[in-house]
């Protein structure tokens, strides 16, 4: 029987970026955009607050766009300051490289494994799924679902009783599966 884990983010992330007044490197979203139009071309930025000082930065969403180009529906949510929105922009991979910044997912998800029911099993198959683009080493969901220590799945890969398609040693953003047999 296959098993379903869910990765479900719990909050937006952290926002890695230099703070330029005291040289933190954590930014916090707060849900606020900043629009500014001039004619027909408007410029839209999300703003986010330094966790350390509270000062502003802005990360580009819109540069020099024409108005007519830009969805009425996505206009009025910024304008609305939509704290869900701002959530979907910041996991937008063209958002991060127009911004040059990554995230911070640390304490920012959790995995859902339906109940501890699986883990007296002999052989167990899991079909993890991801709500986000969450980078999570997927040794680290292992132990933590099956309620291991990290070196113990480290083990149970090297002795060939814990297969998956995907490498198991780095890091994953995405779904994938595995059979842990015991």
């Amino acid at each position: 029987m296959l098993n379903e884990w869910a990765v479900v983010p719990t909050c937006p992330p952290l926002v890695r970026r230099r703070c330029r007044t005291c040289a933190s490197g954590r930014f916090r979203a707060n849900g606020k955009f900043r629009v500014n139009a001039n004619h027909k071309l408007i410029d839209a930025w999300l703003l986010v607050l330094c966790t350390a000082c509270g000062n502003t930065a802005k990360l580009t969403v819109l540069e020099r766009a024409n108005v007519r180009s830009v969805r009425p529906g996505l206009l009025d949510r910024m304008h609305d300051n939509d704290s869900a929105l701002a959530a979907e922009l910041l996991r937008e991979p063209v958002l991060l490289r127009r911004n040059r910044v990554a995230l911070d997912w640390d304490g920012a998800w959790r995995l859902d494994t339906g109940g501890s029911d699986h883990l007296d099993r002999e052989v167990i198959d899991v079909a993890v799924r991801f709500g986000a683009p969450i980078p999570v080493r997927p040794v680290r969901l292992i132990a933590e679902g099956c309620g291991l220590s990290r070196a113990a799945v480290e083990r149970l890969v090297t002795e060939g009783r814990l297969v998956s398609a995907v490498r198991l040693s780095g890091r994953i953003r995405g779904d994938f599966t595995f059979t842990l047999k015991r």
